[in-house]
């Protein structure tokens, strides 16, 4: 309540339902976002093992992932282009006037997508149609354009939050653009990886954590071990990565965007031997209620030494800077999301003892149990991380060069209020469709798993929601197979 009380004290009236409507529509999108992004490297490399030691449960899990995948891609078109219309539609100050500058990253973005889209169809029509490694080295850009577009996405954002590549005239409007500089500013680097292992590793949680249930629900075959396996040690094996890239994210933050870092440390004055805080509320006068207090931490994690000076929020007039309840914000989504990594670290590390001593999986149900949490903890930490990188830049919609107050539009706020509650109708419909939709995936699969021939030695021979195979399809080496009813 008092976050919403000071944006209708410090800005235009539009200034918070476009803000309210940019938020949800954000956080919606992104929980698509690491399967767009990871799924497909997670489908391709369980086809691979499944053509490579003629493996009919890695085939049949890749085929019902792709399927998963269409179905998430489809959905996520319609988030994502509604993202792409609101960029315009709520903030024409930006885009407007630094639209020259960043939206090479749009454009990239957009190929991608395109590129994207084609690819999905061709490997979905592949199943049956095409000889095995032929279909699976079609499927093999796939990660590649996903990648892409991630970074098209990511080096518009890094290009808000440490802006190069310009130069303003005598009316402040930019001129001589330098692209070159402009998608390759300081915080890319840093920000793409540390996305890009955030959607692998989530994206390999929520995966697994689908056949963790259904592990603890007495499902021990080798199809469910084999599904929890793979996208469990991948993301595993990415927890700790994404640990040490996120502390050296951090860092960056504190070298090129002080006060972001301030907010997010809740430091009020710059100092040294600066505390750090676990959790905890800042006061409007710089106090902080309530958290746990490690002294010098703060300082140590910034620069490796207790007399490293932390930037304060106070080293800026007040109106250049988060306010208090943007500050605290900031600081419980950075600890959320720190705690998070921390605990999925330990899981990960648990899983790799287990292995390590006996190649087996744990045998805790607790494991299981933690793992099939796993996914929607990971969840969680990604919508804390655009929170950072979003909040902790306030007031600026470009880092230090215009204020989200000159970007937003002068379309009437109740306008805005009724189109938010539109697009959260429509939201709410659109993900009901695709959890439906879902849902009777996994009741078709079961019953087909449940049937007396459920796995055929060649699993190509059923597509997904297709047509009948033709005769004369091959099994995962390529020869002629043959199922119930005769050839196929």
């Amino acid at each position: 309540m008092d976050a919403v009380m000071e944006l209708m004290a410090t800005g235009p009236e539009q200034t918070l339902p476009a803000r309210q409507l940019m938020a949800f529509t954000l956080a919606t999108h992104i929980l698509l976002v690491p399967f767009g992004v990871a799924l497909p490297f997670l489908t391709l490399l369980m086809h691979y093992r499944g053509l490579r030691r003629q493996d009919t449960d890695a085939l049949l899990l890749a085929r019902r992932w792709s399927a998963v995948m269409a179905v998430q891609f489809a959905v996520g078109i319609v988030t994502g282009t509604v993202l792409s219309f609101e960029f315009g539609l709520l903030w024409p100050g930006m885009m407007g006037r630094w639209g020259d500058v960043f939206g090479i990253g749009f454009g990239v973005e957009a190929w991608a997508f395109f590129l994207e889209a084609v690819l999905i169809a061709i490997y979905l029509y592949g199943w049956n149609r095409l000889r095995p490694w032929h279909h699976f080295w079609l499927g093999l850009p796939l990660p590649a354009a996903a990648l892409m577009g991630a970074f098209g996405i990511i080096a518009a954002n890094a290009w808000m939050n440490t802006p190069r590549g310009f130069t303003l005239d005598s009316s402040g409007r930019p001129v001589g653009v330098d692209l070159r500089r402009a998608v390759f500013t300081p915080m890319l680097g840093p920000e793409y990886w540390h996305f890009v292992l955030a959607m692998i590793l989530t994206a390999g949680y929520v995966v697994a954590g689908v056949y963790a249930v259904g592990w603890l629900r007495g499902r021990r075959d080798r199809y469910h071990r084999l599904g929890f396996t793979l996208p469990f040690t991948v993301a595993a094996v990415t927890t700790p990565v994404q640990f040490l890239v996120g502390d050296t994210v951090a860092r960056e933050v504190f070298h090129h965007q002080p006060v972001k870092f301030a907010a997010a440390e809740l430091v009020w004055r710059t100092d040294t031997h600066v505390p750090e805080y676990l959790f905890g509320r800042m006061n409007p006068d710089g106090s902080i209620s309530g958290g746990i207090k490690i002294p010098w931490l703060d300082s140590m994690l910034a620069g490796f030494s207790p007399d490293t000076e932390v930037t304060g929020l106070t080293s800026v007039p007040a109106d250049q800077r988060p306010t208090a309840v943007q500050a605290t914000i900031v600081h419980w989504a950075f600890d959320l999301m720190a705690i998070i990594g921390s605990v999925l670290v330990l899981l990960a590390l648990w899983y790799a003892w287990c292995w390590w001593r006996r190649r087996d999986l744990p045998a805790s149900r607790w494991f299981f149990r933690c793992a099939a949490c796993a996914g929607g903890a990971s969840l969680v930490a990604v919508e804390c991380g655009w929170i950072t990188t979003e909040v902790g830049r306030q007031p600026w919609i470009v880092y230090e060069s215009m204020r989200v107050s000159e970007a937003v539009t002068t379309t009437r706020p109740a306008a805005l209020w009724a189109m938010l509650g539109i697009v959260v109708a429509v939201y709410v419909a659109l993900f009901g469709a695709f959890l439906a939709v879902l849902l009777a995936m996994r009741t078709r699969w079961r019953t087909r798993d449940a049937s007396p021939d459920p796995r055929p030695a060649a699993p190509e021979t059923h597509t997904p929601y297709g047509p009948p195979a033709a005769d004369g399809s091959r099994a995962a080496d390529g020869s002629r197979t043959t199922t119930r009813g005769g050839p196929s």
